[in-house]
């Protein structure tokens, strides 16, 4: 303390710097000067104006010298009558100087926590008066000033809102300070976070909103006005505002209510336009989401809690299950492009997520050799049927059973690129051979019931893909009638059971048709009478655009004719969509 002593002596004296006649005088000159608009005031004020310069010097650092707003309107009680004088004066704002000491000294007065009436009232009288300062709503004021320079008036705001932001740029780039009883120079952000409001959607102020939102934090008082936070957020729902790349990252950083807007507007666009997957990819892409969770773990903890939640209200929406997959293929992506030393431990990412299946489902198939993708994935649906097994041994006596088969499932989810493989897998495999594959897929599909529902519903998977293998063999034409009516009725609604599941009917029927032995428009001929009987025509060719991207990608079985073979059932899907 001893050390410090010194330094905070001139900020302790019992006396204030400023004695009552002096700032009776300013107040007077003040009133005089705002009540009359004529060239003997005009030259007053500008024979006076080094004196007022010096005057709000003095006044600027009795303010930052007071530890509260409270004891400052105490010590000094014309303060706010002064500064409103004077703030509301064209001819003390035009000149930057002044301007400057105004501005701060509305900035010390400020309170980032009022602790009274007194305090909050301030806070709101000190609102209007930078929003004044910054749009120059005094019209009659402004007017009389423009006259006399001859300036438009167009031109004339702009000026004044540029040197504000310049101002306010200035403040920002100060590194952080802080003596004794002197405010933290870094309380001063939020104090210039709030004076941006009025100004948010004014493109000259952008730099300086960019500026604020990606200022590196230096202590533990720094921070973003919250009104600030919602202006943007507001401004820039309404398209009012437009934000560079990494300002629009941070602004999800610092805004909760932001970040959670972003991501349910991506949702419901995907819910209620029925994107392809190529086009899903891209739009997810562009929202720049992915992006902005490989840069910020904590963005990505908070965008998959709101995808949990959602999953855990619906889990059999498969739009919304898409959009998870497709949304993690894009953050995998991104968070791949960071340098090593940016980035973090994948794990932090998935702290929910079973340790032991993580890395085995966040690996792509792309990754691994083709003909090692039947053991990975009979390990996954072992462990994953393990798991399940633990669930009913508990009974339901325990949360923590369900808990870890939702977040294995969820982790799937996100994963489903080894779902498709598995589908894949199953077409080309042995009647036995493929019984891990269907198990995988019916856990995929029904996660939350419990074994005899899911029996249940085993059984039933293994009797439509009977139906589809009867089907597709080539054996039987004409079609058999009673296969087409029985797989159209185990996807069909039924009064007293859930129906089959209709995308994992279309999704084995697309394969089929795609890695047949059947002549393409063998296959085709099959496609149409299901889908057309089923009424699964834009489940289908949702699919095959799916099985195409992932074609090109090398996360699917590829053959010469497999290219070939989509083209024609794409087209049997969109003629069946023309009539």
């Amino acid at each position: 303390m001893s050390e410090q002593q010194p330094l905070s002596q001139p900020l302790q004296t019992e006396e204030p710097l400023l004695n009552d006649q002096e700032m009776q005088f300013w107040l007077d000159k003040a009133v005089a000067w705002g009540q009359a608009d004529s060239p003997d005031t005009q030259k007053d004020t500008c024979l006076h104006m080094s004196r007022l310069r010096d005057f709000l010097h003095q006044l600027l650092t009795q303010v930052n010298s007071m530890s509260s707003t409270t004891e400052t309107m105490k010590r000094l009680p014309f303060l706010g009558q002064l500064l409103g004088q004077l703030c509301w004066n064209p001819y003390v704002t035009v000149c930057d100087t002044s301007r400057g000491l105004l501005l701060g000294c509305l900035w010390g007065l400020y309170s980032e926590r009022p602790s009274n009436a007194v305090e909050k009232k301030a806070n709101q009288w000190i609102r209007k008066v930078l929003c004044q300062l910054s749009t120059e709503e005094d019209e009659t004021a402004a007017q009389a000033l423009m006259k006399c320079t001859g300036v438009p008036a167009k031109e004339y705001h702009l000026k004044v809102l540029r040197k504000k932001v310049a101002l306010l740029q200035e403040n920002v780039g100060q590194s952080c300070t802080l003596f004794n009883s002197q405010r933290c120079s870094c309380d001063r952000i939020v104090d210039i976070s709030e004076a941006c409001i009025p100004i948010v959607t004014c493109p000259e102020a952008s730099s300086l909103i960019s500026l604020l939102l990606q200022r590196p934090v230096a202590c533990v008082t720094e921070g973003l006005s919250e009104d600030f936070l919602n202006a943007l957020t507001s401004a820039y729902s309404r398209q009012g505002l437009a934000l560079e790349e990494q300002a629009l990252v941070s602004l999800w950083y610092h805004s909760f209510s932001s970040l959670e807007e972003a991501v349910l507007s991506l949702l419901q666009s995907v819910i209620t336009t029925g994107l392809t997957p190529q086009k899903l990819e891209q739009q997810v892409a562009q929202s720049l989401l992915p992006k902005a969770c490989a840069q910020h773990c904590s963005i990505f903890l908070v965008v998959n809690d709101i995808f949990r939640s959602i999953l855990k209200q619906a889990e059999g929406n498969e739009s919304v299950k898409t959009l998870v997959q497709t949304f993690t293929k894009c953050f995998l992506r991104e968070l791949a492009l960071l340098k090593p030393q940016t980035s973090i431990s994948v794990k932090a990412f998935f702290p929910q997520s079973p340790s032991s299946l993580l890395v085995p489902l966040l690996t792509m198939p792309s990754e691994m050799p083709q003909g090692a993708w039947r053991n990975h994935l009979n390990w996954l649906s072992s462990s994953l049927q393990r798991l399940t097994e633990e669930e009913e041994e508990g009974d339901g006596r325990s949360t923590r059973g369900h808990h870890n088969v939702f977040e294995a499932w969820f982790l799937l989810v996100q994963c489903a690129h080894w779902v498709q493989v598995a589908v894949q897998l199953l077409v080309t495999s042995g009647t036995e051979d493929g019984d891990p594959f269907l198990w995988l897929l019916i856990f995929y599909h029904y996660p939350t019931k419990r074994w005899h529902h899911r029996a249940s519903q085993l059984a039933r998977a293994k009797e439509a893909w009977n139906h589809i293998r009867t089907l597709f063999s080539g054996a039987a034409h004409p079609l058999p009638s009673d296969r087409l009516q029985s797989l159209g009725t185990l996807v069909s609604p039924q009064p007293e059971q859930q129906s089959f599941a209709p995308s994992l009917t279309v999704s084995l029927l697309v394969n089929v048709a795609v890695f047949c032995q059947l002549p393409p428009s063998g296959s085709a001929e099959v496609l149409q009478a299901v889908v057309d009987q089923s009424g699964l025509l834009d489940e289908a060719a949702c699919v095959l655009s799916s099985l195409e991207l992932r074609l090109n990608e090398g996360c699917c079985l590829s053959r010469d004719t497999v290219h070939l073979r989509i083209k024609e059932l794409q087209k049997t899907i969109t003629q069946m969509h023309s009539e």
